[in-house]
């Protein structure tokens, strides 16, 4: 059942606890230019468990840009235009081979860096696909895939709903994580 819901600047179509929508790009290929680094995947336990059932990859995140690397000002003028409070944003690279199997962020650094409690739920996680996509290029949310996106594509959802992310390709695959709360409940019908 889809219900369209108002936040600042944007109309979204709402799926359950996720939705997907469009804004328009600013931001060309300047994303290409940055120097983006690895940060190893940070839930050892999830990592275990996608292992035990035969994902063996030698690397499980892509490469980021975050708050410990600084970000370019658009970055930040995107964040805050959705309207969350407690704003973190970051840059993904994704690099083809690089594999996420499914699973739900646990929002550990981003809790610590705005003092939330470890108990603390009212999350959104937002996904900004940067550029057109691209063959092999892939994105689950809930079992629903999505693919054949435009670059300013964003798909949104709450807490800890499952997600996959892969680039099986042969082109680097770019993305705007944001992460907030949204005043309210978004996701109430």
């Amino acid at each position: 059942m889809k219900q369209q819901k108002i936040i600042p600047y944007y109309t979204m179509e709402i799926q359950d606890k996720w939705l997907i929508d469009h804004i328009a790009p600013v931001w060309q290929l300047s994303h290409r230019e940055l120097t983006y680094f690895n940060h190893p995947f940070n839930d050892p336990e999830t990592l275990s468990a996608w292992q035990g059932i035969g994902h063996l990859y030698t690397k499980y995140s892509g490469d980021m840009i975050d708050y410990r690397d600084g970000m370019p000002l658009w970055v930040d003028d995107i964040g805050l235009k959705f309207g969350l409070t407690n704003v973190g944003t970051s840059l993904y690279k994704m690099s083809p081979g690089t594999i996420l199997p499914a699973h739900a962020d646990s929002y550990l650094r981003y809790k610590q860096v705005h003092g939330l409690s470890e108990s603390f739920s009212d999350i959104v996680r937002i996904i900004v696909f940067l550029e057109d996509w691209q063959s092999g290029h892939y994105f689950e949310i809930d079992n629903n895939p999505i693919v054949q996106w435009r670059a300013g594509d964003f798909v949104a959802w709450a807490y800890d709903l499952p997600h996959i992310a892969a680039n099986i390709g042969s082109t680097d695959r770019y993305t705007l994580q944001i992460t907030g709360c949204i005043p309210g409940d978004l996701y109430k019908k």
